[in-house]
């Protein structure tokens, strides 16, 4: 006795009930087709980079880069957020500045 395939649709394909593998749907939907992570169009969570801005410029106009890429290694900020700023330019930056360029809040 050979088993039945019935098609639901494109891409689709599931052996008819009681015969062989039990009833269950295959597609070619791409991994990326399933949600993951936060939903589109959330703005990512800036609060670690702004409590960081917050901390290294309390009374300091300007910084440099370098000062706040060590600052932001020793606060254990995400890996990506740590990448945006080896990215900067080398040279001083003033809160606004280093805030537009990361995607931080504070102003």
């Amino acid at each position: 006795m050979s088993d039945e395939a019935i098609t639901d649709g494109p891409g689709t394909e599931r052996t008819a009930p009681g015969r062989g593998v039990p009833d269950a749907a295959v597609t070619n939907a791409a991994a990326t087709d399933a949600p993951a992570g936060p939903e589109a169009g959330d703005e990512p969570d800036s609060r670690p980079l702004d409590e960081l801005l917050d901390d290294i410029y309390h009374g300091q106009e300007r910084i440099s880069q370098a000062t706040i890429y060590r600052r932001a290694v020793a606060a254990e900020l995400p890996a990506a957020l740590l990448t945006r700023i080896a990215a900067l330019p080398e040279g001083e930056y003033a809160v606004d500045e280093v805030a537009d360029q990361l995607g931080g809040t504070v102003t």
